[in-house]
């Protein structure tokens, strides 16, 4: 019985960890904390998987290295990795037909704003 039970929490803490992880690997390009919800999925599957305490540790460590070398930059490669955000940002949102719905719902006869896909 024993056996059943730690088994049953690893389980629960892989699916529940895998979700958290995969949510904020969507949510990284966005504004907002999507790095912060990875990592929060790491932290729970590493309560019960070594190799995600491993990519945890890798993870953060990258992460600060990234921030010192990006602190590191004159202010114009800051503005242009920013600029690069965004664009990806808007070129997502678009793609995933964000902006056809907010066109559709104020009723502007654009149709550039709808997505390729959709």
């Amino acid at each position: 019985m024993q056996h059943l039970k730690k088994n049953a929490k690893k389980v629960a803490v892989g699916i529940v960890g895998t979700v958290v992880l995969l949510l904020g690997i969507i949510a990284i390009p966005y504004p907002g904390p999507g790095w912060l919800i990875v990592f929060a999925g790491l932290a729970i599957l590493s309560t019960e998987f070594e190799w995600a305490e491993r990519l945890l540790t890798y993870g953060r460590d990258k992460y600060d290295s990234w921030t010192r070398w990006l602190k590191a930059q004159p202010a114009v490669t800051r503005a242009l990795i920013l600029v690069m955000m965004g664009i990806v940002i808007v070129g997502t949102i678009w793609l995933l037909n964000g902006f056809g719905l907010i066109g559709q719902a104020l009723h502007l006869p654009f149709s550039w704003l709808k997505s390729p896909l959709f």
